[in-house]
């Protein structure tokens, strides 16, 4: 029922109300003869009076005669006795007047009614969510609550979308089908009638379906997957069908369903899947709508995820979702095209170029360049500085990456000490070691959670594929703290419990993944689970109980041997870590070039000959 259509019916009921109180008033008036209280005394010292009811303010009777207007009965208002004897003597006409309540009883009457409805309508829309009036969320909740956006509402267009120009060029010809559907397929082919954008959080997968939208000019209706499913049993389903009735209506038209794992994750895969599961419902009703448009008609289906890996088999299948468009993390160049859509509404200085935040970002994904953009300008905001300069992005990106800096939180000296000793220990491992990432900065200042200090390593290009020994080389790096620890103390700290989980890590994967172990050879004992998109997941063994006592110890020979390598090169940097440590004491922080600085050039060119050696 549409708020019109309330309105029209109140109106008519408040019309028929009034009807009723004319009728019963006129019809009153005909019947019923309202006479002066006076002619009344005259009619009764006449004999003409036949019978009177009293009430409190009323006298009511009939006549044994008509009066001239044919009437018999009639109705007259109460005096005071002696008031009226005065006022007969005078021989005027007089009648008692009572003011009318009929306002106050329709009031009285209405009022209660009225706040019973309204309390109703109230509690309705917030237990229904708001739609629709009287009962209209009940009436609504199998509506669609997809949100429609014209092009004009959109506001995104290609150029409007950087980084990502293979995904871009997938999309384009799903413009040209839109704007031009007939036309399109002269030689026989057919537009897909899904298609499937595939990427981690943050990479542009949904301003690159409002920019497909956007260059089409058609309707596009944007819908999260987790939106079809609600306590009630089959209206996932009900809202599926209604949105691409709503879709059908307005062809050409994107469905764009954002969040799609939501919504069509594997059937059979929770503890209580079964055929009468509510999303199981929900996603068959989608597999049903997808087998039954025809994309001719200029219907388009968009729909997004960062976990293809749990989608059903049966929402992939060729003629449902027939394309995957992978929107991955950016590289260099595409960094370098994000950070120019984004720049344009910062005021830079000089120094701020952005290859150069490019070059520091490797991994960032668009979201992540964006928000980093937003810190460096605030960062400057904050400062009171009139431009953005290149050290507030340095700043922004110690910030994002490391934490905030925690100067409040105060160590000991001892503590100090051993941070500083842990921290140089990875810069000089890093620095002396061929094909690793350069040292960007060492600081003994906490930031984050519980980060003591931190060491930052910048990368110079993106990589891909790793060999063993960079592997290794890696593994040294992150064992450089407590290989340092060992040098100067002969102890250990739990300062290195997140170095030792990621070596071992790597340890494992070397030797379980990647066939890197000569004991083990080229098996692969574990599969990866995990998604791409979606690191951290869970691994299954392929192994017996033998071969994971053999993997354990192949494991812990490779981290033992990367600790030992690590201590012994820090034992012959003895003098170099002392100096650093004691630098690093004072400044607090230490950047790239003053770190360059404390190894000698003979030294370091010593260190990378030595390093390149087989151990």
């Amino acid at each position: 029922m549409t708020k019109q259509t309330r309105f029209n019916l109140w109106y008519a009921i408040i019309a028929i109300f009034v009807a009723m109180m004319i009728h019963n008033a006129w019809t009153s008036y005909r019947q019923v003869a309202i006479i002066p209280y006076s002619q009344f005394q005259d009619l009764l010292a006449a004999g003409k009076v036949k019978e009177v009811g009293v009430s409190e303010n009323y006298l009511e009777g009939s006549l044994k005669e008509p009066l001239p207007g044919g009437q018999t009965r009639f109705a007259t208002t109460r005096v005071d006795q002696e008031f009226a004897k005065e006022l007969a003597k005078a021989n005027v006409t007089f009648t008692g007047r009572v003011e009318s309540n009929i306002l106050g009883d329709i009031l009285s009457l209405v009022m209660p009614i009225a706040l019973f409805f309204g309390v109703w309508y109230w509690l309705s829309r917030r237990m229904m969510g708001g739609a629709g009036g009287l009962g209209g969320g009940l009436m609504q909740i199998g509506k669609s609550k997809a949100k429609v956006y014209v092009e004009s509402n959109t506001g995104v267009r290609f150029e409007d979308v950087a980084g990502v120009d293979e995904a871009k060029d997938e999309l384009r010809e799903i413009v040209s089908f839109l704007k031009d559907p007939k036309s399109y397929g002269r030689l026989g082919g057919r537009m897909p009638k899904g298609v499937l954008l595939v990427g981690p959080p943050g990479t542009g997968k949904t301003l690159l379906a409002k920019a497909v939208a956007g260059e089409a000019g058609v309707p596009f209706f944007s819908i999260s997957g987790s939106e079809f499913v609600e306590m009630f049993v089959g209206v996932g389903a009900a809202r599926v069908r209604d949105l691409f009735e709503q879709a059908r209506a307005k062809a050409p038209a994107i469905i764009f369903i954002d969040e799609l794992d939501a919504l069509g994750r594997a059937r059979g895969m929770g503890p209580f899947a079964g055929g009468h599961d509510e999303k199981e419902q929900t996603l068959n009703q989608l597999l049903v709508e997808l087998d039954g448009f025809d994309s001719s008609t200029g219907l388009v289906l968009l729909a997004a995820t960062n976990r293809p890996e749990i989608l059903d088999p049966a929402l992939l299948r060729a003629g449902r979702f027939d394309r995957q468009v992978l929107v991955d993390r950016p590289d260099k160049p595409g960094r370098i095209q994000i950070l120019q859509v984004h720049l344009k509404k910062a005021k830079l200085a000089a120094d701020v170029d952005p290859e150069k935040v490019a070059a520091l970002t490797p991994g960032f994904t668009g979201a992540d360049l964006a928000n980093l953009v937003n810190e460096a300008t605030l960062l400057a905001t904050r400062r009171g500085a009139d431009e953005v300069s290149l050290d507030d992005f340095n700043n922004a990106i110690e910030r994002i990456v490391a934490g905030l800096e925690k100067r409040n939180r105060l160590l000991n000296p001892k503590e100090r000490e051993i941070v500083a000793y842990h921290e140089m220990g990875h810069a000089i491992v890093a620095m002396s070691l061929p094909g690793t990432d350069p040292v960007h900065k060492v600081s003994i200042i906490p930031r984050g959670v519980g980060a003591l200090g931190y060491t930052i390593q910048r990368p110079t290009e993106d990589r891909f594929l790793m060999t063993r020994e960079e592997l290794e080389n890696k593994m040294a790096v992150l064992l450089g703290g407590r290989a340092a620890e060992l040098v100067v103390y002969g102890h250990l700290s739990t300062g290195a419990a997140d170095d030792l989980r990621r070596v071992t890590d790597i340890a494992r994967s070397m030797v379980t993944r990647y066939g890197m172990s000569e004991q083990l050879g080229s098996v692969a004992y574990e599969r990866d689970n995990q998604s791409f998109l979606a690191p951290g997941a869970a691994r299954s063994a392929d192994y017996g109980e033998a071969a994971g006592d053999a993997i354990d110890a192949e494991v812990r020979a490779i981290v033992t041997s990367a600790l030992e390598r690590t201590r012994k090169l820090l034992q012959d940097k003895r003098d170099v870590l002392e100096r650093a440590a004691r630098r690093l004491l004072v400044k607090e922080t230490l950047d790239e070039t003053e770190l360059t600085a404390l190894l000698k050039p003979d030294q370091r060119a010593g260190d990378l000959v030595a390093a390149a050696k087989p151990m």
